[in-house]
């Protein structure tokens, strides 16, 4: 394996997973803010099935999605099978219920005191809502930091909707399963560390933003 296939293979890994991972983001916190304020009948049901997808099966999401978008599916017309956009939409899914969830954690950590101070000093609803994200911005860079650390090392689904074709949809934990099964153990270990570093600095990245936030606690009293 060159080095010019090494850096399209991770280049592809970053994109992908990186794709999901903001998508599920842009959707995830909304319906989070969503359940948050919103009562309805059935809501601890809807957040119970968040609560179980946080533990979905890569697999079970990649048949469904391959199911989906296979030439005989329903959605078979678009021909996504096999395409970098059917591995985004798979570990959309993945990332989708963490973000929910974890986000909807953070929000119900906010001391409900600074909502009413808020609207008590004539705060509109995008306002309260600005002030919500605000208090919670720790929390909601932890969902994004599990929802990519979850999709970056999955290989069951990108696999299944992917198919590890190489040039096109063969990611760093796809090559990995593909050189071990080859016996190219140098190989599959140089990726196996490549894979490590990506998912160490994204992380370092959004972790340094996270604890940017926590400044004010950096040397308590009590410490």
């Amino acid at each position: 394996m060159n080095l010019k296939e090494i850096l399209e293979i991770t280049w592809l890994s970053l994109t992908v997973s990186g794709s999901a991972a903001v998508l599920s983001m842009l959707v995830g916190l909304p319906v989070a803010i969503f359940l948050y304020f919103r009562r309805f009948p059935g809501k601890k049901f809807v957040v119970t099935l968040i609560n179980t997808g946080m533990g979905l099966p890569p697999v079970v999401v990649g048949l469904f999605v391959a199911l989906l978008f296979w030439r005989s599916g329903p959605l078979g017309f678009l021909q996504l099978m096999y395409t970098p956009a059917a591995m985004i939409i798979a570990q959309f899914i993945i990332a989708l219920p963490l973000v929910v969830g974890l986000s909807l954690a953070a929000l119900e950590q906010v001391d409900p005191d600074v909502l009413l101070q808020a609207r008590a000093l004539g705060a509109s609803g995008f306002q309260l809502i600005a002030v919500l994200l605000k208090e919670a911005r720790m929390g909601q860079l932890a969902a994004i930091i599990a929802a990519f650390g979850a999709v970056i090392s999955e290989v069951g689904a990108v696999l299944m909707v992917g198919g590890n074709l190489k040039g096109y949809t063969r990611v760093l934990t796809t090559a990995i399963v593909q050189e071990t099964r080859m016996g190219n153990f140098r190989s599959a270990v140089s990726l196996a560390l490549i894979l490590l570093a990506l998912s160490f600095l994204v992380n370092w990245f959004l972790t340094s933003i996270q604890q940017k936030g926590a400044n004010r606690w950096k040397n308590p009293s009590w410490k």
